[in-house]
């Protein structure tokens, strides 16, 4: 009897031991690939304009200070660059200045997310808003990977132009990955030599990921 016991035991504890290994590896797995679920997630709601599924994604007070701090940079290095120059470009960049508030109001929303995961982030101009990506009139087929989310954007222009550019906008080069075990950045750029922004989404927990801020001065 004791020897049949000590078997089932015998065999019993290599089994539990695969399966805690099992489990263990499954879990490393899904917490490495859970911001690029994110992600996508949060990219086919932003295109789909799908405002509660986009709030479990983002962090909006976050994101909205990132981009107050950011457009403030940017119109300010603007600002500075025109100090000698043409004094009209000066005045358009302290007239932008005065606009940041609505400017990140209209960024801080649905449609700017999608604007921001679909290459067109916020220029600094008078009177910006986010441009109607390409992708919320065509959204990504439900097979589309999760780790290369498909993405749409507008040329350098587009944003300024509010998506009214004749030219048929290309979509941006991006790449993602992790900066740190807490932090993922998604990075834009139309093309070589042209400026670069990041998306910057942060860890909450274990698994759950947020868009929490952008990095404009790229």
């Amino acid at each position: 009897m004791a020897d049949s016991i000590r078997t089932k035991r015998n065999v019993t504890r290599p089994l539990i031991v695969t399966l805690i290994v099992i489990v263990v590896i499954a879990a490393l797995g899904f917490g490495y690939a859970s911001p690029y679920m994110a992600l996508n997630n949060l990219k086919r709601a932003a295109d789909a304009r799908d405002a509660q599924t986009v709030n479990e994604y983002v962090d909006f007070p976050a994101l909205r200070e990132s981009l107050k701090q950011q457009v403030t940079g940017l119109l300010t290095r603007r600002l500075d660059a025109h100090a000698n120059g043409n004094p009209f470009a000066a005045i358009g960049a302290m007239i932008g200045v005065a606009l940041i508030g609505p400017l990140v109001d209209a960024y801080a929303t649905p449609d700017g997310v999608a604007a921001l995961l679909n290459g067109m982030p916020p220029r600094g101009n008078p009177g910006e808003r986010p441009p109607v990506p390409r992708a919320a009139e065509n959204p990504p087929e439900a097979t589309a990977p999760a780790s290369a989310p498909p993405v749409a954007g507008n040329t350098n222009n587009g944003a300024a132009n509010n998506g009214n550019d004749a030219t048929p906008p290309q979509p941006p080069q991006t790449t993602a990955g992790y900066r740190g075990l807490n932090e993922f950045v998604v990075t834009y750029q139309h093309g070589a030599g042209d400026a670069r922004y990041s998306a910057i989404l942060r860890r909450e927990g274990l698994f759950t990921w947020k868009l929490a801020a952008v990095d404009l001065n790229q």
